[in-house]
């Protein structure tokens, strides 16, 4: 496999990352990708939603006060970002933010990553850390992550209103998503839960079949898939406290590819883009655990052998 290269440097936590082109939005959304072939990702801990193209040409597109993370695309165009601390979809119009859901209202939590289904539905991971855990610790007795719920949030119906439903409890720390090709499972990744987990999606959008996916051994964050229905995985560390990397694996978690991070950095998110469709974004900061400042984050890349399916 080539060495990964270096893409855009200087971000501080950079996470939620989507390719898209022109022609793989729908009508009306080239305002949003006004050249072809975009990364689009949540600089975090900026606060802001950017896109950078293979050059590393970097712009910022919208701030999100309360930090923004998984985006996505609604079928008349529309980006849509989670707003974290305040458990909030956001739309992005003209650099302007409009809140269009409140997923907290419904069950306390916040909210992290997500991934948007060809109907529009936002499949939404909504953590709770209402109570005392912490990065610096390893997840076990005595510092325990508590168990948060899977949200679907309907497109906009006639009058403007998005449905917010709850379709999965006890989720261990529910964060990056992808949906299969034929569009009728969905995968979560249970961060602190150490697996990727599985669901039917039914014609209603209820969630069936609640199954392990991938077992791990180490905590999965952000996830794609590519045409052979391995996903490929971001993994903050494979031993506590220090770097992690990049895994392909197929369902029943058979390791197929590993990519390592590199000394000093956690991987935190991924995502399969590129005019191929087989360059594999590669989202990075500090090690889990340690603090982070301004200039830890950064984009790398690499090519691969299977092209994504451009979920998510």
């Amino acid at each position: 496999m080539p060495t990964p290269e270096l893409l855009l440097a200087g971000l501080h936590f950079p996470e939620g990352p989507r390719w898209r082109t022109p022609n793989s939005l729908p009508a009306g959304a080239a305002d949003y990708c006004p050249t072809p072939g975009q990364l689009w990702f949540s600089d975090m801990l900026a606060h802001q939603v950017m896109t950078v193209d293979v050059c590393g040409n970097a712009t910022v597109v919208a701030e999100v006060p309360e930090i923004p993370s998984g985006l996505g695309w609604w079928p008349d165009g529309r980006l849509v970002v989670i707003s974290v601390q305040d458990g909030k979809l956001m739309a992005v119009c003209d650099g302007d933010i409009e809140e269009v859901a409140d997923m907290k209202s419904v069950n306390g939590n916040m909210c992290n990553d997500m991934v948007v289904d060809a109907h529009g539905r936002c499949w939404i991971g909504s953590p709770a850390f209402d109570r005392p855990f912490t990065e610096t610790k390893i997840p076990g007795p005595g510092n325990l992550p508590t168990f948060g719920d899977l949200v679907r949030v309907d497109p906009p119906d006639i009058d403007g209103h998005c449905t917010v439903t709850v379709v999965a409890d006890r989720t261990n720390t529910a964060n990056g998503a992808c949906i299969s090709i034929d569009g009728k499972t969905l995968i979560f990744a249970e961060s602190f839960g150490f697996r990727l987990t599985a669901f039917d999606i039914e014609e209603d959008g209820s969630l069936s079949n609640r199954r392990p996916w991938a077992d791990l051994g180490a905590p999965p964050d952000g996830i794609c898939m590519d045409e052979e229905g391995c996903v490929w995985v971001a993994v903050p560390y494979f031993d506590y406290g220090g770097p992690g990397g990049y895994v392909r694996l197929t369902e029943g978690g058979e390791l197929k590819q590993r990519i390592d991070s590199g000394d000093g950095y956690s991987a935190y998110a991924c995502t399969l883009g590129g005019p191929e469709m087989r360059t594999l974004f590669m989202c990075e900061s500090a090690v889990l655990g340690l603090d982070r400042h301004p200039g830890d984050g950064r984009i790398r890349t690499v090519e691969v052998d299977v092209p994504g399916t451009g979920s998510p």
